[in-house]
């Protein structure tokens, strides 16, 4: 873990704790939720740039992470994942559809629902930082890394 990141371990629950109102509006449980969080890395753009710097989310592991929502989903009593599991086809050919660029509308809208969960709960922490009076001394510490 790096310097600004242990400077916010106790913001970055307050955030999770305030958040969590925010994830049950949403269309994702707790535990996909919980996943979603696990493949996020939080950056600090423009952190040399006083005016221009903000927290962002790093979402490039998100797409891998997606069929595991999906096995959430699906194990959730009445989920509507195994539904549209059944409807979609037998697993062996929505991997192939899967490995062939071929994923179904939903599975590309989860995704950029969750992209702007995530980007929903970037601005959260910033504003708690900034609030709190720590984003300057936060995105200094992440300039000199």
């Amino acid at each position: 873990m790096s310097n600004w990141t242990d400077r916010i371990v106790g913001d970055r629950m307050a955030v999770d704790r305030e958040f969590n109102a925010r994830v049950r509006e949403s269309e994702f449980s707790n535990q996909e939720w919980g996943l979603i969080m696990t493949a996020v890395e939080f950056e600090i753009e423009h952190a040399d740039d006083p005016d221009r710097a903000r927290v962002v989310a790093d979402t490039e592991s998100l797409p891998q992470m997606m069929p595991e929502l999906e096995k959430v989903q699906q194990g959730m009593p009445g989920g509507a994942g195994g539904q549209r599991r059944a409807d979609s086809g037998t697993g062996v050919l929505d991997a192939i559809r899967g490995a062939l660029g071929m994923g179904d509308d939903d599975d590309e809208q989860r995704l950029d629902a969750a992209e702007r969960l995530v980007g929903e709960y970037a601005d959260a922490l910033q504003a708690r930082l900034e609030e709190k009076g720590k984003w300057e001394g936060v995105r200094e510490a992440y300039a000199e890394n």
